[in-house]
């Protein structure tokens, strides 16, 4: 039985439901008991749970972190949420050389279950040190498993499962997903880490994307279908390990791919399944596979230099017809009325 959730609703039931399944698992981190718990994520965890399971920390990203190992070898589950991603950089000495080498240099003795939820994304001037997308950065990481959920269902899918996964999982949820509404399952529903969602079937083109990207590309999908071209969706979920057999299967079907990321172009995740693709499926691509991604940049502040900063409806719609050599007028996806800071007039913050 499904229900109509928010992306922050879906994360919120999740954070409750494993709560309730296992006493060791604990959420903490910087603002989990605040008035607006974390976007609404957190609502009535530590009411339900107590204030020794879901508390507030310290503006001590590292130190935290290693509270977290600590408590993970000792067989808690923290969940760590963190604000911004930028935020968390502080603690990579922590998460790289401890964390996610653990496992492995005890010979898999001991395991370090953490996760680390990260907010990312961008909206009134969020700027160069608070909006980063750095999952290619996590992912270069062996022993890290990264997550960019795009969907309520896939929020609260995989989050039950990075909770009880027995290794480190980087948890990336985009600010301007919090409000998107969709069917979400009841119960103990979990999605598995590594796998992809096919969120539509084509024959045209194989559009692979990310997080918010998922968004923006289900909208052209959706009016490209007007002019009688079939894309195949894929929404990726887990960016680290990435579900290979699915972007095969596709390309082999469609002969083209395209890839949507949140992140700057140069060492990419968009770039590794370009490149991977290129090479085991060369005679199967019918043209040169296209990536979208952000200028290699810091991100901008100023609403002059953000406006055609970011990929949008219309950018990824282009490439595609430009692939597929058709001539289709896309202006009817850009929205003049709607400032381009926000993803539409329905959202009211906050960021």
């Amino acid at each position: 039985m499904s229900r109509r959730l928010s992306f922050a609703q879906a994360i919120n039931e999740a954070m409750h439901i494993a709560m309730g399944l296992d006493e060791k698992v604990l959420c903490y981190g910087l603002g989990v008991d605040d008035p607006n718990r974390i976007f609404g994520t957190t609502i009535e965890l530590q009411e339900n749970f107590g204030k020794h399971r879901v508390f507030d920390t310290p503006t001590s990203e590292n130190s935290m972190t290693g509270v977290a190992i600590g408590a993970g070898l000792r067989g808690f589950r923290s969940v760590m949420t963190h604000q911004r991603l930028d935020f968390f950089l502080l603690a990579m000495d922590q998460l790289v050389n401890g964390a996610a080498k653990w496992h492995y240099m005890f010979g898999g003795q001991c395991s370090v279950p953490i996760t680390i939820r990260l907010i990312l994304g961008r909206g009134w001037g969020q700027g160069p040190t608070h909006s980063q997308s750095l999952q290619a950065w996590f992912a270069h990481i062996p022993g890290l498993k990264v997550v960019m959920p795009a969907t309520a269902k896939a929020a609260k899918g995989l989050l039950l499962s990075s909770i009880f996964d027995e290794n480190p999982v980087i948890f990336m949820e985009h600010r301007w997903l919090y409000n998107q509404v969709g069917d979400v399952p009841e119960g103990d529903f979990r999605f598995p880490l590594g796998k992809a969602d096919i969120l539509c079937t084509g024959s045209d083109i194989t559009v692979v994307a990310m997080s918010y990207m998922t968004i923006e590309a289900l909208r052209v999908t959706n009016y490209l279908k007007k002019h009688n071209i079939s894309c195949e969706l894929i929404d990726l979920c887990t960016v680290s390990p990435i579900d290979w057999d699915a972007i095969i299967k596709s390309i082999r079907k469609t002969g083209k791919l395209i890839v949507l990321d949140t992140g700057a172009t140069t060492g990419s995740i968009a770039g590794e399944i370009i490149a991977r693709m290129a090479i085991e499926l060369f005679d199967d691509l019918h043209c040169a596979p296209q990536r979208i991604a952000l200028p290699d940049v810091p991100t901008p502040t100023s609403p002059a230099l953000t406006k055609d900063f970011y990929p949008n409806a219309v950018s990824i719609a282009e490439k595609i017809i430009k692939m597929l050599n058709v001539d289709i007028n896309c202006s009817e996806l850009s929205d003049p009325t709607t400032p381009h800071d926000v993803p539409g007039d329905w959202f009211k913050g906050p960021f």
